[in-house]
């Protein structure tokens, strides 16, 4: 028997292979579906089952395009109502594959079609749970994005998920490896470990929402303090898992379209699509196309995609280092941003020499945000992190405008003053003043490096440190 973790750490996603006797079941498999395929040939097995914890939402899965590749059963657990062909299984029902079985175990509170699936070995003995986005690493999945589908409170999905973790998954072995969906980083939960796997044991001994004496009462409230609100592409994730999808392969030839820099500009001013710059932060600001928003590739890309672009139905065009296109447009289709037209063929340099118009982004050093703090002048900082990391520890000058709530956040932004931008360490500082710089705000500095970089110069008064009690 073979169980591989597949871990994404842009998504902070989990996927499974496992594998007995030339027969494969993978557990929530990501969009692109051809790494799975290559196992499944090196291995020289065959895939049996794909299995889906749930309708995710925060990104879409390949399952449908893994399934019509090699005609592996999709598999839901009870009280699922997907529209297309799949097996909805009945809670305890067991799945053999090769030499081993995988039990169904419903778990509803997360969503109410939520299941584990617990691994038995060859000798019948449970060795590991897959356990989706019922129970993290340090935390448990978030009661509260499958309330309309429900008909139900977030109060009444807690309840929900507390019944369901103490009846089928805190009885199983001490000794049983959770693999959980997602680590450090989802939104799908608001406080969990980098660790990405762990033991049930331990999980008892550490995780708040285990704990033996716990109220059903002080679990909903413990559960649901600190949550905010979900990026707005979950529900069309939800959407696209539940009912169907384009093919990555057709997401893939309709994005792989190189256009010269006239042509496009030309389908930039005669579609509504939006400039998307995937090159590094500090790349962007030395020069980019005006309007163009910058989301950097080597980051949480495709999560911040769906926090900054509100409809994954929203046309695209792709700026991006030469030779990565191909890796934007799969990951925008993790989570479901299939509508790119095309990408600038030769990238930016292709742009400047071609003698197209340019735009560049201030930057200031944190050495020189000090010195003009020193100098008694005005200072208008803005912090872009999330409220949880401002109320952790800020610069006590700086003002929180997150940028995952950009809409509330530049209602703070008087257009006749200055204001410097910082974040973490410099990605979301870019997507903050590049989204604004779109819509006509010209008054924001980048600060280089962010509260990193703050913190190393030890020329800033800070707030006192307290630790966050959610990461969201």
């Amino acid at each position: 028997m073979k169980v591989e973790q597949i871990y994404t750490g842009c998504l902070a996603h989990g996927a499974y292979y496992i594998e007995s006797n030339g027969e494969v079941a993978i557990i929530d498999p990501l969009r692109e579906v051809t790494p799975y395929l290559q196992k499944a040939e090196k291995d020289g097995a065959k895939i049996k089952y794909i299995l889906e914890t749930h309708f995710h939402a925060d990104f879409v899965s390949g399952h449908l395009d893994l399934a019509q590749k090699t005609g592996a059963k999709i598999v839901y657990g009870p009280t699922a109502q997907p529209g297309f062909s799949a097996h909805v299984a009945t809670d305890g029902e067991l799945l053999p594959l090769g030499n081993v079985k995988i039990k169904v175990l419903h778990t509803p509170g997360h969503t109410m079609e939520s299941a584990c699936f617990l691994l038995f070995d060859e000798s019948g003995k449970e060795v590991a749970i897959f356990s989706g986005d019922t129970l993290f690493i340090g935390d448990v999945g978030r009661p509260d994005l499958a309330q309309k589908a429900a008909n139900m409170t977030q109060e009444q999905l807690a309840e929900t998920l507390f019944d369901s973790l103490r009846n089928q998954v805190m009885p199983l072995s001490d000794e049983i490896i959770v693999y959980p969906g997602h680590g450090a980083g989802s939104a799908c939960g608001k406080n969990m470990s980098k660790e990405t796997t762990d033991t049930l044991g331990n999980q008892k001994k550490v995780n708040y929402a285990l704990r033996s004496d716990m109220t059903k009462a002080e679990f909903v409230k413990e559960v649901l303090t600190g949550l905010m609100p979900p990026p707005g592409y979950f529900p069309q994730n939800v959407m696209m898992n539940k009912l169907g999808y384009d093919s990555i392969d057709t997401v893939l030839e309709r994005g792989s379209r190189p256009l010269s820099p006239r042509a496009f500009e030309a389908a930039a001013n005669e579609t509504e699509a939006l400039v998307l710059d995937t090159r590094k932060q500090d790349d962007f600001a030395k020069g980019f196309i005006p309007n163009s928003v910058n989301i950097s590739l080597d980051g949480s890309f495709a999560p911040w995609v769906g926090v900054m672009i509100p409809d994954v139905k929203q046309p695209l065009l792709i700026v991006a280092e030469p030779g990565r296109e191909e890796e934007v447009i799969t990951r925008l289709a993790r989570v479901g941003y299939d509508f790119c037209l095309g990408y600038l063929d030769g990238g930016f340099d292709a742009w400047k020499k071609a003698g197209m118009e340019t735009d560049v982004i201030e930057q200031i050093t944190v050495d020189e945000l000090a010195d003009l703090i020193a100098s008694g002048k005005e200072v208008n900082l803005l912090d872009v992190r999330k409220a949880s990391e401002y109320g952790s520890e800020h610069v006590l000058i700086a003002e929180n405008a997150p940028l995952d709530y950009i809409n509330e956040s530049m209602l703070k932004i008087d257009r006749n003053k200055t204001y410097y931008v910082q974040c973490a360490a410099g990605y979301r500082s870019m997507i903050f003043i590049s989204s604004l710089r779109a819509r006509g705000f010209d008054n924001l500095i980048d600060v280089k490096g962010g509260m990193s970089e703050i913190k190393k110069s030890g020329k800033f008064a800070l707030s006192e440190y307290v630790c966050p009690t959610t990461l969201l």
